[in-house]
């Protein structure tokens, strides 16, 4: 129960750093924000600043409410017309975009922070070689040679430990490599490897490809803890788009998917099963960094409702603008992201309700 308490805070925490993104660009753009609430429904406590605004009367209420699930960054003219001339809806067109992309921007660099500070007290790296062929399953002459490092299998460039056999899992038959080899760099261009299947003596089943995976490691200085941390929430970024493109592809489900109940259950489980409570900090900390770039990513998504659905419109009108001088009316935009608001509360009562049923084994 502690551990799903914890989750809960850590979901909370992370929706509400990405409304901090949208409040301190718009602080930032000149753009007036009525509320800005850390936590959701009744209020705890408020207060209100009137410091520094260009425009006469204005006001900005602090908000912690009651419910630790996230929070709101209200801005003014963002749902209706206004005539302030601090109205979200009479900003610039490119003060809109920062302030509608600051949100995913936020999750993305708190996976980032998350990361480096996991990574801090890390003396090395480890990081992926060929290990050799597998005897019986021909493939000495691929072109691989022992300790080659792996830059780029399948055309995915090797970012972090683990991203080599990933990409060499997904891959075709045919498979392009770029390795290290004594300090130069080298390509090998479709490398034959397909799977093979073998049952041994024993009885026991395999499907692999032939070859070994080994390791070596790189010593790391505090700046190379730094980028290691990047490619690390750059690579969540792919992940996420590799989930994506599995669900559209069919090769995932709905039983797959997961919305706060699952994802809330799962961290529970990690930080239980963990053997320590080091572990186990370690691990909840490294899915939270993985949900933050995991946030960012979805919201940016073109669909109706989203941060990345308003910066369609936001590219569409002055798309419109440029060719006619005509906008789409903001009725009619909002409209249709009520519209999407609707389906998108419709998937996630469907995905909830699939998460209680995977609770309760059904």
């Amino acid at each position: 129960m502690l551990y799903i308490i914890i989750a809960i805070l850590i979901f909370g925490v992370l929706v509400a750093t990405h409304e901090l993104g949208h409040f301190v660009a718009a602080k930032l753009s000149g753009v007036k924000v009525n509320e800005f609430s850390v936590g959701m429904g009744p209020v705890i406590w408020q207060s209100e600043k009137r410091k520094g605004e260009p425009w006469e009367a204005d006001k900005t209420v602090y908000s912690l409410r009651l419910l630790p699930i996230g929070g709101f960054c209200a801005l003014e003219g963002d749902d209706e017309d206004s005539d302030d001339p601090g109205a979200f809806g009479k900003a610039a067109w490119w003060k809109k975009l920062v302030i509608l992309c600051a949100g995913a921007g936020m999750n993305f660099l708190t996976g980032v922070v998350i990361m480096a500070i996991l990574y801090a007290p890390a003396t090395g790296f480890r990081v992926e070689v060929y290990g050799g062929p597998i005897e019986g399953y021909n493939t000495e002459n691929c072109g691989l040679l022992a300790g080659d490092r792996f830059l780029s299998v399948d055309g995915h460039r090797v970012l972090v430990y683990g991203n080599a056999r990933f990409y060499l899992d997904r891959a075709g038959e045919t498979i392009d490599f770029v390795v290290e080899r004594n300090g130069e760099r080298v390509e090998l261009k479709d490398v034959h490897l397909p799977y093979q299947e073998r049952t041994d003596a024993e009885g026991n089943f395999t499907r692999l490809r032939g070859l070994t995976m080994g390791a070596t490691a790189d010593p790391a200085n505090f700046l190379d803890k730094l980028a290691y941390a990047w490619w690390t929430a750059v690579d969540f970024v792919r992940v996420v788009w590799i989930s994506l493109g599995d669900i559209f592809t069919g090769a995932v489900g709905l039983r797959d998917l997961s919305g706060p109940v699952g994802i809330v259950n799962m961290m529970g489980e990690v930080g239980s099963q963990s053997p320590t409570l080091a572990d186990a900090a370690w691990d909840l900390a490294y899915l939270a960094a993985l949900f933050a770039v995991n946030l960012a990513v979805m919201n940016l998504l073109p669909l109706p409702a989203l941060d990345g659905g308003r910066v369609f419109f936001l590219a569409l009108n002055g798309l419109l603008y440029g060719l006619f001088r005509k906008k789409i009316d903001a009725k009619y935009e909002g409209y249709v992201h009520l519209a999407g608001l609707a389906a998108l509360m419709c998937l996630m009562l469907v995905v909830t309700l699939s998460d209680v049923g995977k609770l309760f084994g059904r």
